[in-house]
């Protein structure tokens, strides 16, 4: 499942109990379709560039939040019913690219790492080895005068 970042942006005399309402709402609707919901962030009151205009009137800001999951690429889809939701100004939903996660994000870089790791062990380990045969050789060659 690819992740998504969903961006919601709120009227502004909107109670947060309401925002968290609709943003439990998303939450368990993509969890209803087998997604995880990863993150959510609060970032405020975010002045517009210009007035959205809505049944009510014009905003000129807003709350933004921010909610970040794994679904399936349906969720675009699903997700249209924000249309009409009167709490929300805008909505989008933005899928993440190129995001490695687990030991994908060792791959290149890591996997260097750990081959340097090992020659350095062998590398010790073959010192070890030559420092016991010389032992044995100069024991052997004491005994041979």
């Amino acid at each position: 499942m690819p992740p998504y970042d969903c961006m919601f942006l709120f009227k502004p005399h909107i109670a947060k109990e309401a925002i968290l309402d609709l943003v439990v709402r998303v939450g368990k609707h993509v969890s209803g379709r087998n997604g995880v919901v990863t993150d959510v962030k609060n970032l405020g009151i975010a002045q517009l560039g210009y007035g959205v205009k809505k049944l009510d009137g014009r905003c000129y800001q807003g709350t933004l939040m921010q909610m970040s999951m794994m679904a399936t690429p349906e969720i675009n889809k699903e997700l249209h019913y924000l249309n009409k939701e009167d709490r929300l100004l805008r909505w989008l939903l933005v899928k993440q690219r190129n995001t490695k996660f687990g030991l994908d994000v060792l791959e290149d870089e890591g996997r260097l790492e750990l081959s340097k790791f090992s020659q350095i062990s062998k590398l010790d380990e073959e010192d070890e080895d030559d420092n016991d045969d010389d032992e044995e050789y100069q024991l052997e060659e004491e005994e041979t005068k």
